[in-house]
């Protein structure tokens, strides 16, 4: 299992302690929505406070992952609870490893359904 492969599993067991096992002391995380996290102990700060909100990953589904020297990347399907809500959306994660941890990751969503494309937008 790789790195990547690890954090996120960690996170669907809501499991602050082995995500931050994944992760450098001195790691960026990048959420899609935008807040950034610098460093281990502002991760264990966003993960206890969301989780002690109430919040919720109800599932974390990787669908095609792949690795390039020190990067790793996924594209998943990511549900949560949050305030009471439930969501569901696509998106694709960028790591980058120093020595067997993460030192930077990038989080990018999809932020409208996914459609073919025939001639015609959505409106």
């Amino acid at each position: 299992m790789n790195q990547l492969h690890a954090y996120i599993d960690a996170w669907r067991r809501h499991d602050v302690v082995g995500v931050l096992g994944t992760l450098t002391d001195d790691c960026v995380i990048i959420e899609s929505y935008g807040p950034v996290y610098r460093c281990r102990e502002r991760v264990e700060q966003w993960m206890r406070a969301w989780f002690g909100a109430g919040g919720s990953v109800d599932s974390w589904e990787i669908t095609w992952q792949g690795t390039t020297g020190e990067a790793l990347i996924a594209e998943w399907i990511f549900s949560c609870t949050w305030q009471g809500k439930a969501a569901t959306f696509e998106g694709a994660t960028i790591a980058r490893l120093e020595g067997e941890k993460i030192a930077y990751l990038r989080e990018y969503a999809t932020t409208a359904p996914l459609y073919d494309w025939t001639g015609t937008w959505r409106d």
